[in-house]
């Protein structure tokens, strides 16, 4: 299934893009995906723990399912000043 996975703030910095479109295996989630975005970009991995992620502008868990064509957001954590 094809679906987009948009990256911000210092992620975009790590990976070296804003968004990218992405291929995964029917019923794959959102742990699946990580895995995947882990292994082509391992800078990633450090942030894994206080990631935020968002799936068709909705904050969800990391079990969440993907489904086709969705817009997954994967955002460092949110910082105030």
């Amino acid at each position: 299934m094809k679906l987009r996975v948009l990256f911000f703030s210092v992620l975009r910095d790590l990976t070296g893009c804003e968004e990218v479109p992405w291929t995964c295996p029917p019923g794959a989630d959102l742990n699946l995906l990580l895995e995947q975005l882990f292994a082509k970009w391992p800078a990633l991995r450090p942030w894994e723990p206080s990631l935020l992620l968002a799936v068709d502008c909705t904050y969800v868990s990391r079990s969440h399912p993907l489904t086709e064509g969705c817009e997954v957001a994967i955002m460092p954590p949110v910082q105030g000043g």
